[in-house]
Parts: C-alpha cells; structure tokens; sequence
C-alpha cells in the first residue's frame, strides 16, 4: 500500500489512469479533501474506475468488461421490470454517493430509484444531503470483493443492495434491517424477482446476449407477475 504522503496528488491521479483492467489499489490514511479531488479528477478524465472512500481508507477498483457488461445487464433488467409491473425506475449508473458528516463515499457498479423515483425524476447532481440515497445499490464481484461497499450503503441508508459473486455466478440480494444488511430470497424493489431468478437471467444473457433475455425476461413476468 501507498500513502498519500508517499507520492503528489499528481501522481496519484496519474496511477489510477493506468490502473490494469480487474486490478485494485488501496490507501490507508487519505483526508477527505484529497478523496473529493481525486473523485473530481477521475470524473474530469471520464474514467471507468470506482473509488470508494471510508474514514481515510481509499480503494479504487479498475473494473473488467465481464464486470461491466453484468453491471449494464442489472440496470436493463430493472428497467424491463418497471416496464411491465408498472413502476417508475430511474438509474443513475455508477454515481458517486458521498456523505461528509460520515467520512464516506462509494460509487457503485450500478444504482437505481424505485420506491422513490419520483423525487429525482429530472435531476443530474444528487446530493445525499438533500436527496434520498437509491433504493437499489448493485456489485459486481468478479476480481474484488465488495463487503466493505456494502457496509457504506447501510451506513447511507441504501435499502436494498444487490451483489453478483462470480465464483459462484449468483446474485445475491440484501434487505437493510437495524443499520446492516441481511440476505433475503426477494427484492424489495421488485418483490416478484428472487435471487435465483436473477442469477438465472444474468447467466442467461451470457450464453443468449442481452436482447434475447431481455424477451425473455418479458415473457416470464407477463406469465409470473401481477401490474402495481
């Protein structure tokens, strides 16, 4: 591990930007303001990388395209959901989430507004300080593992967190119950979806691609589920 005061800002910047596909960094003692800088500048240069920050420990995680490409999927198959059960779903990729009052900040492989939609419909800066944090934050492990993430979205009162193991090709989901999260067999964005369900649509789009299961996705709620 580096330290901040081992190396400039400049060159901390400059080492995220070739940060190899799949690869992880870690910085223990990095103050807040040199976190929100170093998030500016990765949003400034477009960069795909993720960087999480809790309590002066920085992680920024360059991820793969099999990593992406579940992350677009997660977001696809929430939209086919609000599609065909009636509800508003607003997604917000991969923003960055930052609470200052707790030292925390994340940006997550994918995250939607259910329940809520409605109060960020049309807004492109969302502030934890005044909006509501999103109803689903999604993960995808695949050369990472992502248990401290998931620990920053309880603390930011994420309801519902969905995490992809990819040893294990399974999709996990979490309800938040007493400040952590618990695993739970249904979502409660989507309470007709379950874990198994998802995992078998992802690993669907794998072998099928994303357009086919898509329909078929349709086809299995028309057949499955009930409007809102």
């Amino acid at each position: 591990m580096i330290g901040m005061t081992a190396i400039s800002a400049s060159a901390y910047v400059d080492a995220i930007a070739h940060l190899p596909a799949g690869a992880t960094l870690i910085l223990p003692d990095v103050e807040w303001d040199d976190y929100e800088h170093l998030v500016d500048e990765n949003i400034g240069r477009h960069s795909s990388v993720r960087i999480t920050y809790d309590r002066g420990r920085l992680e920024v995680m360059s991820p793969t395209s099999e990593h992406d490409h579940l992350a677009d999927m997660c977001t696809l198959i929430a939209h086919v959901l609000g599609e065909e059960t009636g509800a508003d779903v607003e997604s917000f990729g991969s923003t960055t989430f930052k609470q200052t009052r707790l030292l925390k900040g994340a940006e997550p492989d994918a995250c939607f507004y259910v329940q809520r939609a409605s109060s960020v419909i049309g807004k492109r800066n969302l502030d934890l300080a005044t909006d509501p944090p999103p109803d689903v934050m999604v993960e995808i492990d695949i050369s990472h593992d992502s248990t401290t993430k998931l620990a920053i979205y309880a603390s930011m009162g994420v309801a519902e967190a969905w995490r992809y193991d990819g040893r294990h090709n399974q999709m996990h989901i979490y309800h938040l119950k007493d400040g952590a999260y618990v695993e739970a067999a249904n979502s409660i964005a989507f309470p007709i979806l379950t874990s198994a369900t998802l995992s078998e649509f992802l690993e669907q789009s794998n072998t099928k691609g994303q357009t086919a299961t898509l329909r078929a996705l349709r086809q299995w709620v028309r057949q499955n589920g009930e409007s809102r």
